[in-house]
């Protein structure tokens, strides 16, 4: 089972992660919708496509953009389609 901890508290568990590029991408409905604010940020990679983002809110603590994921990911990265991944301030145990 792998968990996504932001501040001490689990935000994300699943053991149906995908593996892409050494991060673990749970599904969308695993992650904690009470800490999830949208994000404007978006990035490009080369070969997954447009990133759009989200922050991380809960008790008057921020992680802006630490969430990742793909709305419209290429043909070569669909394993990752509903799915978010994590980085910045957020642990990940696999």
């Amino acid at each position: 089972m792998a968990r996504a901890i932001w501040r001490g508290q689990t935000i994300a568990e699943s053991d149906d992660t995908v593996v892409v590029e050494g991060n673990h991408y749970f599904p969308r409905s695993a992650l904690d919708d009470s800490v999830v604010r949208e994000s404007s940020r978006t990035s490009l990679c080369p070969w997954k496509g447009t990133a759009s983002y989200y922050s991380l809110e809960a008790d008057g603590a921020t992680s802006a953009d630490a969430v990742w994921y793909y709305p419209e990911p290429t043909r070569e990265a669909e394993s990752v389609r509903d799915r978010v991944a994590f980085w910045k301030d957020v642990e990940v145990q696999a």
